[in-house]
């Protein structure tokens, strides 16, 4: 997983700024019979390109926290500065700045914030995060508004899809995709009636497990299956494990035929 991680995010920088390359040839084809009459290793100064960077920094408790992709943005853009052919009289830099508050939390107000610092210090020509989904809505917007690409895995949740985050690169494992594998397990052993969704929600911090089982609702609710779903909250004890049973009792049960926990 970690060795995935790390080759998505070279992909991205040597893909991107690959693109990049090309568009910088294309605005210097003006000059380019000139540049030959002066000679083939004519010197250039190299220009500067700045990724932003916004991450939790220190809490591991978020998959795409900074321990974890630090050294791949690191690596990454050792690899490229090394390669002049890579990207020719350019020099790949960032900038990391943290999403997290006070408590740790990746914030969606602390990660604005960071993005509207990096946009007027340092006007990147694009944004590595936020890693989690509350940060990702606004930065998205805000990147959306400035026309600045924004590659992250940390952006999963179906409201991300739909034309209002243009500018957001989703490079990990989306809910939408989720719901899309349940709907096919469901057409296979013809469960097309009913089906019940069980999962843990906090209702704080980024709700992983409530953005899951959003992929999977508007899915299978896409096709008219009837769905019930049932909340508990892991960190609450005790659980009423008696009480989940009779939720799962009289959700599976009626005048429907057949019956799918799915438990997040």
């Amino acid at each position: 997983m970690a060795c995935w991680k790390g080759d998505a995010v070279l992909l991205f920088v040597a893909v991107g700024f690959m693109y990049l390359q090309a568009a910088d040839g294309r605005t210097s084809r003006h000059h380019g019979s000139r540049r030959q009459t002066r000679g083939h290793h004519e010197h250039r100064e190299l220009q500067n390109i700045t990724l932003a960077v916004i991450l939790p920094q220190s809490n591991t408790d978020y998959p795409w926290a900074w321990p974890r992709i630090g050294p791949a943005v690191e690596r990454a853009v050792q690899t490229i500065n090394s390669d002049p052919d890579l990207l020719p009289n350019h020099n790949l830099t960032y900038v990391f700045k943290n999403s997290e508050d006070k408590d740790g939390i990746c914030s969606e107000s602390v990660a604005p914030l960071m993005a509207v610092d990096l946009k007027l210090v340092y006007d990147p020509w694009a944004f590595i995060g936020p890693g989690c989904s509350y940060t990702s809505s606004p930065v998205g917007l805000f990147t959306t508004h400035w026309d600045v690409p924004m590659v992250t895995a940390g952006a999963p949740a179906v409201a991300f899809y739909g034309g209002v985050y243009p500018s957001i690169t989703n490079t990990g494992p989306t809910h939408k995709k989720l719901g899309k594998f349940a709907l096919r397990i469901c057409e296979h052993f013809g469960w097309r009636e009913h089906v019940m969704l069980m999962f843990n929600d906090n209702k704080v911090d980024d709700r992983p497990c409530y953005f899951a089982v959003e992929g999977l609702y508007t899915e299978l609710k896409s096709i008219n299956i009837t769905i019930e779903d049932a909340v508990f909250e892991e960190n609450k004890p005790p659980i009423n494990y008696s009480h989940i049973l009779y939720d799962i009792q009289n959700g599976g049960r009626g005048e429907w035929a057949e019956f799918l926990k799915v438990d997040i």
